[in-house]
């Protein structure tokens, strides 16, 4: 394998992408894509669905999303190379359809989600310097839209500066957290916290205990994903098979443990009728003001909103475009996907195609949001995008299952099949209708609206196939995809 040797004495394969992540930078894109925005917004939902347990599914979402961690391990490992779930999926079963959907749910978890948080950021960019800009109009619609534009010339830029903004980006969103923990700390020795809230368990439409948890697991679930995202990035990792294990395992803890820590804080601190009024401010916002009234957090919250967006939208749109990049090599999508900048060494189409996509969605999350059945939708959009992870983790679970009997030549991390086949069936369990409340329900139209789509694009691609470049639609055989083995990902075409 011919290799150049970049500036900084980055080894760079000539036809790859850079390496420039080591277990440092690795630890921070982990952590800075689990914490996201989701426990901003999700504190004071899952306090109305068990009452003042609320960690208790913050906790359980971080045990299954650990179980399916396992899997990933042994998987990207096995296979560092990108495109992910993806290709784990093909690898095992071999079916174009089957990969293709895989691909595209993962992809439109990735783009969908930046572009809600594309939306934020106007958001929290027209309260932070009281911009008086109208919800859902023109204004929050352009500031969305550049913002966006912004990302993906940070993308182009290439992995080592995308991964330096995360670095900045990340340890602005855990301060914020971490104020908050310490601000429980502070008003416990004040005596403001009030911690047998945190054993009671209050469920508004009298549920059973298993099911108003498991509803509520849903909804702290989506706060848990991210980490999936990181094995997209193999191929710019140094040394992925040393360093994933520790890496990830390590991010998945720290990221539980603030979950819970924040989880505790907030309902010691505050009412859960409190918490779930949106009236009277977001759920965070409540409890800094009940443990520090003297600390103006309502000021300084929208920037730290931002800087919480931004890091979700930038992780994002690198997982997509990888996606893009890693499948074109491996003959699911056009070739062209695949192509890298000469210089940058950043797949460059990848990238274009996946902002026009967000751009187009953008478009529509902002609108939306200007009206009240469209701000549900909003939200049910978010759900969605737990839903459809939570049915690509219960696939990659069952595929490491299937690729147990295709060993490869290296050494690789190994989990142990039970706790695949623990991870498969709670994934499973949890993307069922029986976890949702009746709110919840209509993710599934929002879901199989997408999986339509994606049956579409599958015929769209056959039908190019037949007529312009007259060749089959189906994938290289599997032996015959790029060489599993540490430094691979790289085409051999």
């Amino acid at each position: 394998m011919s290799q150049d040797t970049a500036h900084d004495g980055t080894v760079v394969p000539e036809h790859g992408l850079k390496r420039v992540m080591g277990r440092k930078l690795l630890l921070l894109f982990i952590v800075g894509d689990i914490l996201g925005t989701g426990v901003y917004a999700l504190t004071g939902q899952v306090a109305g669905e068990v009452g003042g347990a609320a960690w208790a599914p913050f906790l359980i979402a971080f045990a299954v999303a650990t179980l399916t961690a396992f899997s990933y391990l042994e998987l990207v490992t096995k296979y560092p190379q990108a495109a992910g779930a993806a290709l784990y999926t093909h690898k095992a079963f071999g079916i174009h359809f089957v990969t293709f959907i895989i691909a595209f749910m993962v992809m439109c978890s990735g783009i969908t989600s930046a572009s809600t948080a594309s939306n934020a950021f106007a958001g929290f960019l027209n309260d932070g310097f009281g911009l008086g800009l109208e919800s859902g109009g023109p204004g929050l619609l352009w500031i969305a839209l550049g913002f966006m534009t912004l990302v993906a010339v940070v993308n182009f830029r290439g992995v080592g500066e995308s991964v330096k903004a995360n670095v900045v980006l990340t340890l602005v969103e855990l301060s914020g957290l971490l104020l908050i923990i310490f601000v429980g700390l502070w008003a416990t020795t004040q005596g403001r916290a009030d911690f047998s809230r945190t054993v009671i368990f209050e469920s508004p439409d009298d549920k059973s205990v298993f099911l108003a948890v498991s509803a509520a697991t849903t909804l702290a679930f989506f706060a848990m994903v991210g980490f999936e995202d990181s094995v997209n990035m193999a191929e710019e990792c140094r040394d992925p098979v040393k360093d994933f294990p520790r890496v990830m395992l390590t991010g998945l803890s720290i990221t539980g443990l603030i979950y819970v820590l924040v989880a505790i804080t907030a309902v010691a601190l505050v009412p859960v009728g409190d918490l779930t009024d949106e009236s009277k401010g977001s759920a965070l916002t409540q409890v800094v003001a009940a443990g520090a009234p003297d600390l103006p957090f309502d000021t300084i919250f929208p920037f730290i909103g931002m800087f919480a967006v931004a890091n979700s939208a930038l992780i994002n749109m690198l997982m997509a475009s990888r996606l893009l990049y890693g499948l074109a090599h491996q003959g699911v999508l056009p070739r062209a996907f695949g192509r890298v900048h000469p210089t940058r060494r950043t797949p460059w189409v990848a990238i274009i195609v996946t902002t026009l996509i967000s751009y187009g969605l953008i478009a529509y999350v902002v609108r939306a949001s200007g009206t009240e059945s469209g701000a549900n939708a909003v939200s049910l959009l978010g759900g969605t995008t737990s839903l459809l992870l939570l049915v690509v983790f219960a696939v990659v679970n069952v595929a490491l299952l299937v690729l147990r009997r295709k060993p490869v030549q290296h050494q690789h991390f190994r989990t142990k099949v039970w706790l695949a086949v623990l991870g498969a069936l709670t994934c499973a369990y949890l993307a069922g209708p029986w976890a949702r409340s009746a709110e919840q329900q209509e993710q599934y139209v929002i879901a199989g609206g997408l999986l339509a789509v994606g049956v579409v694009l599958s015929f769209v691609t056959w039908l190019y196939n037949r007529t312009v470049r007259h060749e089959p639609t189906e994938f290289d055989h599997v032996e015959e995809l790029d060489e599993d083995k540490p430094g691979a990902g790289y085409p051999k075409r």
